[in-house]
């Protein structure tokens, strides 16, 4: 997240969406026949989302979006469960997160984004309390463990935390050495919109077993494969909303595999 209120385009927004490989979805698109005008990447075992976007906000007051992130905590009892992906739906509409019975969702971190900046709301699930962080200007991290990792309820995996704290400090020096971009709606390709970004967000040549990989493939000894399955890059500005997006892992070159999210 890059937040840079006097830049032309002041909120940039990179979503990496890591899920378990055979959990199906579908690209983003009108998919929600009540909510007609949200554009979001589909669940297709849940039917929710992990990023949704409302190109004029809720009741016309501007563009806005709501990224999801797993959280750690205590999860939800599996009777009553419900699932996290309707937040960011709910969350692009004007709904009250803090109005849910959240003893009902697994722990989150709910990233709400605008032209005027961001805000994070955390759940750590039950017996916990929803807090919330506003995004500084410049570059912030929001990782599984929360902002900048300080959430207050947090992995007991050292090595999920030694992966997460890789790739943060990895990609936080290499978009900060880097000219910022300024994404309009108007360029053609991904490569015009993002420039130097984009080279990095497509993984920065790290292979996809790499402790800081972005874009990931990895085992943890339960004979499922964790990975990449798709990345998200939004621009928020006065203009409006510009929304690039591709399948994981991405070729480092050649625009072919991005696709411009009609909003």
């Amino acid at each position: 997240m890059s937040i840079e209120p006097a830049a032309a385009v002041p909120v940039l927004l990179l979503s990496v969406r890591d899920e378990y490989t055979g959990r199906r979805w579908a690209p983003p698109g009108h998919h929600w026949p009540a909510q007609p005008s949200a554009v979001g990447g589909l669940d297709l075992v849940a039917g929710g989302t992990w990023l949704a976007v409302e190109p004029g906000g809720a009741g016309g007051a501007g563009p806005v979006a709501a990224c999801l992130l797993n959280g750690f905590g205590t999860p939800a009892a599996a009777e009553g469960r419900l699932s996290r992906g309707e937040l960011p739906l709910l969350a692009v509409r004007g709904g009250r997160i803090d109005a849910l019975d959240l003893d009902r969702y697994d722990p989150f971190h709910l990233v709400v984004v605008r032209p005027s900046g961001a805000h994070v709301l955390s759940w750590g699930g039950r017996g916990g309390r929803l807090a919330g962080t506003e995004l500084p200007t410049g570059l912030s991290v929001i990782l599984n463990d929360g902002p900048e990792g300080l959430a207050e309820r947090r992995t007991t995996s050292e090595r999920i935390r030694t992966l997460m704290a890789a790739r943060a400090a990895h990609f936080r020096a290499r978009f900060a050495a880097e000219p910022r971009p300024e994404p309009r709606p108007g360029a053609a390709t991904a490569e015009q919109a993002w420039g130097g970004w984009l080279p990095i967000v497509t993984g920065d040549g790290l292979a996809l077993d790499d402790s800081a990989a972005l874009v990931q493939r990895r085992e943890f000894g339960d004979g499922r494969l964790w990975g990449s399955s798709s990345i998200s890059l939004l621009a928020l500005g006065g203009g409006g909303v510009r929304y690039d997006f591709a399948a994981a892992p991405v070729e480092p070159v050649g625009h072919e595999c991005w696709r411009r999210v009609a909003l």
